[in-house]
C-alpha cells in the first residue's frame, strides 16, 4: 500500500501529516507482509506501527502484550481514534461478545496476554479466520538473555508458524544485541528484519547523585518539576515511608503501590496515577510495565535499579509524549553491596551475565563523562561524547586523583582488622579520639589521622566509588574489607579518580525544559481544564482525549473553526468530531 493512502489514514485517523523516526520503515515492512523486529525507543510511537495497519488491512491485528493494564490503556487510546479494538484477558466481561465479533469480522485490533494466545481455544479462534498481522509487544519478554524474560512467550512460536502467510511483528524498546538476536530466533524473524530505530531519548534528562538523604533530596527534585512522577523504591516498606514522607514535604497526591497491596488498592492507586495532572506514585519496580501514560515528568529512583536495562526501560516511562522531563538516580554503596551478596545465590550458569549487569551500573554512576553517551554505548550504538542534557554534560564534575587516598584508606581498613563501618575508619584518618578509638588502641596506628583538610571530605564519595569498583566488599557485620580489587588499589597498580563532591547549594532553579510548558498561560489552563471535564465525563484519562502538546498548539495558533483544529498535530477526525466543538467554544472565549 502507497504513502499516497496511508498518509490520508494517519491523518484522518491519528491527527499526524507524516510518520516520524522509522515508523514509516516498519509499517512498510508490514503492509508487504514481511516479519520484522523494530527496536525503538519508548515515545517513539511503536503502537502506531500495528494501529495503522489494523486501519489499512483487511482483517484483525493480533496483539500479544505482557500485562492487562497496558493493553486496557491502549484499548482506550485506539477507540477514542475511532479503532474497532477489544481485548480477551480474565477482567474482561465481554469474552464471547468479543470472540464472535473477532469471526464477523467487526474488530481492527484485538489484544491477548501471551498465556491466552497459546491455548488450544484461540489457535481455533485464529484458523477461524485468520489475522491480518500478529504484533509482539514488549518482545524482550522471549530471551533469557533479557531482563524481563517471561517462560509464555517462548510458547508463540507454534502459533506464528501455523499461519506462515501472517506477517509478525515483534517490538520492544530495551535490547542489547544479545537479546536482539535471540528475539530474531525465538520468534523466526529473519535477521534483515530487524529496524534498529535506536534507544536515544533526547527529551529526557539524566542525573544521577550519592543518597545522602533520599526524602530530602527526592523532595527538592519534586519541587523543581511539576506534573506527574514515578519514585521507585528498593522495598515495598520503602514506598509507604516515602509515599508519607514525600506527601507531607510537597503537598502533592502521592500514593504508595507494591504487590503487598490487595488488588482493589492496587488498581486504584494505578487509576487514579493514570487519571492525574499532577499525582506521584512510590513503587516497587513492578509498577509501570503496564501504564501507557505519556505524560510522566519525572521519574526518580530510591535506590540502584537491577540493571542498566531495567534503568532504560523505568526511566523510558518519563516524557513519552515528547515533552521535556527528568529522571534522577540516588545510589548509596551498600547498594552495591546488597547487589554483590545476591550475586553469591545464583546458579553459575547466570553468574558471568549478572555481574556484567552490575559492573555496568557500577560504570553508569561513577563516570565523570556524559551518562547519555555511557548508556547508548551500552546498547551498541556510537552516540556523541556531549549530550548536552545530563548532569555531567550541564554541570561538568572536577576531576580529583585519589589514589592516594585510596590507599590510605585501604591500609586503614586493612590495619584495624576489615572488621569496622565507614564511620569508624573515617574518624581514624581524620584523627578524632573518641571511646571506641580509643578502647581498641587505633589512635596508635600509623595511618591515625593521615586526613586532614579538603582530603577529608573525599572519603566518603571515595568509599562509594571504591565498593562501586569491587575494591570494597561489606562484611556479614556491616564492615567493610576488602573486594576482590583491593589489593591491586592499595598497590597504587590502578588509578582512582572520582568526582570532587560539589558543594552545598541553595535552593535548585527550576530546569530550563519546563519553559515549553506555558503553566500560568490563561487559555492553555482553560484547554486542561475542559480537557479534565470531558475526561470525566467519558471515563477516560485527559491524555486520551489530547496530549498536552495538542494543547499548547491550541493556544498558540488559536484555530477558530473545524478545520483550522484539524490541522493541529494529534487532532484526528474522531476526536474532532467528539471533542472539537468544546474546545473551539473555549478558544473563542479568549
Amino acid at each position: 500500500m502507497s504513502a499516497d493512502i496511508l498518509l490520508p489514514l494517519l491523518k484522518s485517523t491519528f491527527g499526524f501529516d507524516d510518520f516520524r523516526g522509522r515508523q514509516a520503515e516498519v509499517v512498510g515492512r508490514v503492509m508487504a507482509g514481511e516479519h520484522t523486529l523494530a527496536v525503538m525507543p519508548t515515545g517513539a510511537g511503536k503502537s502506531l506501527t500495528y494501529q495503522l495497519p489494523a486501519v489499512a488491512l483487511a482483517g484483525c491485528v493480533v496483539v500479544v502484550s505482557p500485562l492487562i493494564a497496558l493493553m486496557h490503556d491502549q484499548l482506550r487510546g485506539a477507540r477514542a481514534a475511532g479503532i474497532r479494538a477489544a481485548s480477551l484477558t480474565s477482567v474482561d466481561a465481554d469474552f464471547a461478545d468479543t470472540r464472535q465479533a473477532y469471526r464477523d469480522g467487526q474488530l481492527d485490533l484485538l489484544y491477548i496476554a501471551p498465556e491466552r494466545a497459546t491455548g488450544e481455544g484461540f489457535r481455533a479462534l485464529m484458523e477461524a479466520r485468520a489475522p491480518a498481522l500478529f504484533a509482539i509487544d514488549e518482545a524482550h519478554c522471549v530471551s533469557e538473555w533479557g531482563h524481563d524474560f517471561r517462560p509464555d512467550y517462548r510458547l508463540l512460536r507454534p502459533l506464528l508458524d501455523a499461519f506462515p502467510g501472517v506477517p509478525r511483528l515483534a517490538l520492544t524498546a530495551t535490547a542489547d544485541k544479545h537479546t536482539r538476536e535471540d528475539i530474531l530466533v525465538q520468534l523466526g524473524i529473519p535477521s534483515k528484519g530487524l529496524v534498529l530505530a535506536g534507544f536515544d531519548r533526547p527529551n529526557i534528562r539524566y542525573r544521577v547523585n550519592p543518597r545522602i538523604g533520599a526524602a530530602r533530596q527526592l523532595s527538592a527534585f519534586i519541587a523543581a518539576n511539576p506534573g506527574p512522577g514515578i519514585v521507585y523504591c528498593p522495598t515495598r516498606d520503602g514506598t509507604e515511608r516515602m509515599a508519607d514522607r514525600l506527601a507531607a514535604a510537597t503537598g502533592r497526591p502521592v500514593a504508595a503501590y507494591h504487590a503487598g497491596l490487595d488488588a482493589e488498592r492496587r488498581a486504584q492507586v494505578q487509576h487514579d496515577f493514570v487519571a492525574s495532572e499532577d499525582g506521584i506514585v512510590t513503587a516497587t519496580v513492578a509498577f509501570g510495565m503496564g501504564i501507557d501514560k505519556p505524560d510522566v515528568r519525572f521519574v526518580a529512583h530510591a535506590g540502584l535499579p537491577k540493571s542498566i536495562e531495567s534503568y532504560y526501560q523505568e526511566t523510558g516511562r518519563a516524557g513519552r509524549d515528547g515533552d521535556p522531563a527528568e529522571v534522577l538516580m540516588l545510589w548509596g554503596a551498600e547498594d552495591f553491596a546488597r547487589a554483590r551478596m545476591r550475586l553469591g545465590e545464583l546458579p553459575e550458569a547466570r553468574l558471568a551475565g549478572e555481574r556484567a549487569r552490575l559492573d555496568a551500573l557500577a560504570a553508569l554512576v561513577e563516570t565523570v563523562e556524559c551518562r547519555r553517551a555511557l548508556l547508548l554505548r551500552h546498547f551498541g550504538e556510537a552516540p556523541p561524547e556531549n549530550c548536552g542534557n545530563c548532569d555531567n554534560c550541564l554541570d561538568p564534575p572536577k576531576q580529583v586523583d585519589a589514589t592516594v587516598l585510596a590507599q590510605k584508606l585501604l591500609s586503614a581498613i586493612y590495619r584495624t582488622g576489615q572488621t569496622y563501618g565507614a564511620a569508624h575508619i573515617e574518624a581514624v584518618l581524620t584523627g578524632r579520639r573518641d571511646d571506641r578509638i580509643v578502647s581498641r588502641s587505633h589512635d596508635k596506628l600509623s595511618v591515625f589521622g593521615l586526613v586532614e583538610g579538603e582530603e577529608a571530605r573525599l572519603i566518603k564519595p571515595l568509599v562509594r566509588t571504591l565498593m562501586a569498583r569491587e575494591a570494597l566488599a561489606i562484611t556479614e557485620h556491616g564492615g567493610l574489607m576488602f573486594g576482590p580489587a583491593g589489593r591491586a588499589v592499595m598497590k597504587g597498580e590502578v588509578p582512582v579518580m572520582i568526582a570532587e563532591p560539589p558543594a552545598r547549594r541553595g535552593k535548585r532553579a527550576a530546569r530550563g525544559g519546563q519553559a515549553t510548558n506555558p503553566v500560568g498561560d490563561p487559555l492553555f489552563e482553560a484547554l486542561r481544564a475542559t480537557r479534565r471535564e470531558l475526561a470525566a465525563e467519558a471515563g477516560v484519562p485527559p491524555y486520551v482525549v489530547f496530549h498536552d502538546a495538542a494543547l499548547r498548539a491550541m493556544a498558540s495558533e488559536r484555530p477558530s473553526t473545524r478545520a483550522q483544529l484539524a490541522q493541529i498535530p494529534g487532532v484526528g477526525a474522531r476526536k474532532l468530531e467528539s471533542w472539537g466543538d468544546a474546545f473551539l467554544a473555549v478558544i473563542r472565549q479568549f
